[in-house]
């Protein structure tokens, strides 16, 4: 009777919670799943029942294959690069120097800020006419003349992946950091004492401790590069010639600028199940690492 009456009670006292995860995340996925088999036009009307068209036609389009090329090159590069970066930080950060409490709190700073005042900074600095990338690059002698960052096919998604990196890598170097606080300095002295050079050590000592939270920090971060939009928006809105337009990108131009609501709904919905597969790694990954330790 008092089981009962304590499962009962946790039961009462989640009702609140579930009732509000319904209405904002059961009743729209719902809907999108509903309207993914329509051809409706307009987002809140209702279309023409045409079954599993909608899928066929997206993951069969070029569109879509370029897309996922584009969305996977986007998060492989940044997330890659996030990674190398982000633990030679670390790595430094671990250091004892004059001025370390100040440099740890700064490298915060680029993923304490919005995503959106991020990509337009950036969008600053690679601006044709009087961005400071261009600035920089001329009076030291790299470049003869401004050039279009990202108005070029060849450099724009290059530029992205470095405005992504710049913000996200302090995310990485955080995790490794505190991961590095674990390694036992007995331990790191000893393999000094016997000889082990700096990359030794680092591969047998100190990346046996990384291993599981940098493992956290790739999943995580490939999950996030795999559905970014924020960024890009702002900076490229897809193009130019859709040189840097992602899945996310793609979703909101065929349900929005299109004004396909149906095959919109079916592609945002396969890139959720993208994404759910990403997750599913994630926990399967997490796992894992946990019995390892």
């Amino acid at each position: 009777m008092t089981s009962n009456w304590i499962t009962t009670r946790a039961w009462l006292l989640m009702l609140p919670l579930l009732i509000v995860m319904i209405a904002i995340i059961g009743w729209p996925l719902v809907d999108t799943v509903r309207l993914s088999f329509t051809d409706a036009k307009l987002v809140g009307t209702e279309g023409n029942f045409v079954g599993f068209d909608n899928y066929v036609k997206m993951l069969s389009g070029s569109n879509f294959q370029r897309t996922l090329i584009t969305t996977t090159l986007f998060a492989v590069l940044s997330v890659g690069a996030e990674m190398v970066i982000g633990v030679l930080a670390a790595l430094l950060l671990n250091q004892q120097f004059y001025g370390r409490s100040i440099l740890r709190a700064l490298m915060i700073l680029p993923w304490a800020l919005p995503t959106v005042v991020n990509a337009t900074l950036w969008r600053l600095i690679y601006n044709p006419e009087y961005g400071a990338l261009n600035a920089a690059l001329t009076q030291i002698g790299l470049l003869d003349a401004y050039r279009s960052w990202l108005g070029e096919p060849g450099t724009a998604l290059t530029a992205l992946i470095v405005a992504d990196c710049w913000k996200n890598f302090p995310l990485v170097a955080l995790i490794a950091l505190a991961a590095l606080q674990a390694v036992p300095r007995d331990i790191t002295a000893a393999s000094m004492v016997d000889g082990a050079g700096a990359w030794a050590r680092f591969r047998f000592v100190i990346m046996p401790y990384l291993a599981g939270p940098l493992m956290v920090a790739l999943v995580l971060r490939t999950i996030e590069a795999f559905k970014v939009f924020d960024l890009i928006w702002v900076m490229t809105r897809g193009g130019p010639a859709n040189s840097t337009r992602t899945l996310s990108i793609l979703v909101y131009q065929e349900a929005f600028s299109f004004q396909r609501a149906g095959s919109g709904a079916s592609l945002a919905l396969i890139v959720t199940l993208l994404v759910t597969v990403l997750a599913v790694a994630y926990a399967a990954l997490i796992r894992k690492s946990a019995g390892a330790t």
